[in-house]
């Protein structure tokens, strides 16, 4: 693109500007860090492979090149729908077939690894301009990294894919190669080998360059043609019978396929009607895309363009396996949202998506079903219609609306805050945004959580250990407290709906209701209750700990989960589903003075905060007449919120008194110079 900065006319040519710059001492030691960083990845990537049992590893290329593979058998490629690509990939890849057969292992994942590298480097070397220092000095590392960190990547390292080949060849084209033809020769290159590439064609040629988009087209008929004349009956099975490949590999209908095609079939719809609905809803995409991905070309966003149409394939392709939607990683260049709060929001939901399983996500309920089996189709959807990224000419797209800041406030300590940067925020952060973290950091918490469980015996003896010191300082109330409400019905009703109900419920509220009155006095809170989790899990992996109702022979009863059978190594179903010996710290009760404490602070009025005060005190009684905690445990959880508030107020400095007045004045609008 000729002077793609300046112009926002017809582009003549796809080309990354790199901005060159001398890097300051702190941006080279970064860029260094980061480099280091994306090593470790590429480091852990092959490690955890060739850790793998050979059996287990590279498996779809074992299926294609091994002994028994179908690049090996006489006949149809296509006789055991084992493999999926097309006749041209299998005439390319049938003469390297002894070679990769030797490589299987280190010489073809350190093959993947090249291409990843290169993709990342293409990649940030074509950032829309204008690029400052920094992101031009840290995009390529961080591109790097976050390929590597992707399922596509993982995915085509662990199954020994191709896919990645045809996006690399696409950024080649339009980034790299001199010339329209040699350009769009690579593009056709790439859509003999994943036919949806030709979506680029037409991309092309409505941004004027007509000769590359012809020779797409010539490239792709020629390879196509050579394959026919090679492999007639392959072609014609391919072609005409699997129409393009479709039902070529896995089930269409499997969660794996994030297209159109596998959305409808999950979803219950089949035959003609179903097909009728592809190709209608295809179409659509493919036109909202396509005009979408020309207006930003032309603007000059050129990976942004390339990454729209590369979404639109994902969503109109037959089969999109998961190793195929890198370009869904690639719109994070897009710039979404006015205010400077709000443009982390893409990036941040984007790599969610494309580098954590969908569990992590969305909760476990059948009501979000539909949107979990398709998370990525639906960011490929998002990316190729509807997501309005800023205009390179838009008011914002440099200069957003700043965030506010609360006036510092005088601390105790000469060196607090430790982190001046992290002022009181007095804007509102983005619900969306804080809505994924708080899922992805709850299912880490339930992860490492499970992950920390100790064994049996060791959580045992660390129980009698705090029996015996609570009895040493007469706090060993645990028995009478627990037999006491074991024999009061409705007082037994009640702590064991306590115990199960409010240990959520309670601190979403307080969460809630900050967000929407009180937004800076929100991110303090949320920071400081996010510090005591993190310390909290760390006890549960240090210290694991049996609770009273889990310990034999000390008479307990556990008036929630009912009677144990103690002998039984798991103490019965529900440690399978959750780590029992999670005790110490009790973040049940920490949650809850959690709660209390903000409700203290916060609240305008007497009664408020002595209700917010109430919870602790049910909380901490529910935990130990239901037998789930020691007193200590309490104690712990106690120490731990402690800690979460300490560090919030070293790191960003003492409350601010007028963050919620000032909150609520309305935001200035920015000089437009």
């Amino acid at each position: 693109m000729a002077d793609a900065e300046r112009s926002s006319g017809p582009v003549g040519a796809f080309s990354g500007t790199a901005v060159t710059a001398s890097p300051r001492p702190g941006l080279h030691a970064a860029r260094l860090g980061l480099w280091l960083i994306a090593g470790v990845l590429a480091i852990r990537q092959v490690t955890a492979l060739l850790a793998t049992p050979p059996a287990e590893r590279l498996t779809v290329l074992e299926t294609w090149v091994g002994p028994e593979g179908v690049l090996h058998v006489k006949g149809s490629l296509y006789d055991s729908t084992r493999f999926t690509g097309t006749p041209f990939g299998g005439l390319v890849l049938k003469p390297l077939t002894k070679a990769a057969e030797d490589a299987l292992g280190w010489g073809w994942t350190f093959g993947t690894l090249l291409l990843v590298a290169a993709l990342g480097l293409i990649a940030a070397r074509a950032l829309p301009q204008p690029v400052g220092r920094r992101a031009a000095l840290l995009a390529a590392p961080v591109a790097v990294s976050l390929l590597m960190l992707s399922l596509p990547v993982r995915n085509a390292l662990y199954l020994g894919q191709t896919s990645i080949i045809p996006v690399l060849l696409v950024l080649l084209g339009c980034f790299v190669v001199r010339g329209q033809r040699a350009g769009g020769a690579l593009i056709g290159l790439a859509a003999a080998l994943q036919p949806t590439m030709l979506l680029f064609a037409p991309l092309l040629w409505r941004t004027e360059r007509r000769r590359a988009a012809a020779s797409t087209g010539l490239t792709f008929a020629a390879c196509t043609a050579l394959a026919w004349a090679a492999l007639p009956h392959d072609s014609h099975t391919y072609w005409v019978h699997h129409m393009a490949g479709v039902g070529l590999g896995g089930r269409a209908d499997a969660l794996g396929n994030q297209s159109l095609h596998g959305a409808l079939l999950r979803s219950g719809l089949t035959g003609p009607l179903e097909i009728a609905l592809f190709l209608a809803l295809g179409a659509a995409v493919v036109a909202l895309a396509l005009r979408r991905a020309v207006a930003y070309a032309r603007d000059g966003q050129l990976l942004l363009a390339v990454a729209v149409t590369g979404c639109a394939a994902i969503a109109v392709s037959p089969t999109a396996w998961q190793h195929q939607l890198l370009w869904v990683l690639i719109t994070v260049v897009g710039r979404v949202g006015r205010r400077a709060a709000d443009r982390p929001l893409w990036p941040v939901a984007v790599i969610a998506v494309m580098t954590l399983p969908t569990k992590a996500l969305l909760p476990p309920t059948a009501l979000l079903d539909p949107l979990r089996d398709n998370v990525v189709l639906l960011a490929a959807l998002a990316a190729a219609t509807c997501v309005p990224f800023l205009s390179r000419t838009a008011e914002h797209y440099r200069r957003p609306v700043p965030t506010r800041y609360a006036a510092p406030v005088p601390a105790r300590w000469r060196r607090v805050p430790l982190v001046p940067a992290l002022r009181r925020v007095l804007t509102r952060p983005s619900l969306l945004l804080e809505l994924l973290l708080i899922r992805v950091t709850y299912a880490a918490y339930s992860q490492v959580r499970l992950v920390a469980a100790g064994d049996r015996a060791t959580a045992e003896r660390h129980g009698h250990q705090i029996h015996s010191l609570e009895r040493a300082l007469h706090l060993d109330v645990e028995h009478w407290v627990n037999h006491t409400v074991a024999a009061t019905p409705w007082l037994n009703h009640f702590l064991s709906f306590y115990y199960e109900t409010f240990h959520f419920v309670v601190p979403l509220a307080v969460l809630g209701v900050l967000y929407v009155r009180r937004p800076a006095d929100y991110r303090w809170a949320r920071t400081a209750l996010g510090f005591a989790t993190l310390i909290g899990l760390l006890g549960f992996w240090l210290y694991p700990l049996a609770p009273p109702r889990l310990m034999p022979g000390l008479g307990f009863v556990d008036t929630v989960h009912g009677v144990q059978d103690f002998a039984r190594p798991d103490y019965g179903a529900m440690t399978a589903v959750t780590n029992q010996y999670a005790a110490m710290p009790s973040l049940h009760f920490g949650w809850a003075l959690f709660c209390g404490v903000v409700i203290a602070v916060v609240a305008p009025r007497r009664w408020m905060k002595a209700l917010g005060l109430l919870h602790p005190l049910f909380t901490v009684t529910a935990i130990v007449g239901t037998a789930n905690h020691w007193v200590l445990d309490a104690v712990g959880g106690a120490t731990v919120v402690g800690l979460g508030f300490a560090l919030t107020y070293l790191l960003q400095g003492p409350r601010a008194a007028e963050a919620g007045r000032a909150a609520r004045e309305p935001v200035p609008e920015p000089a437009v110079r």
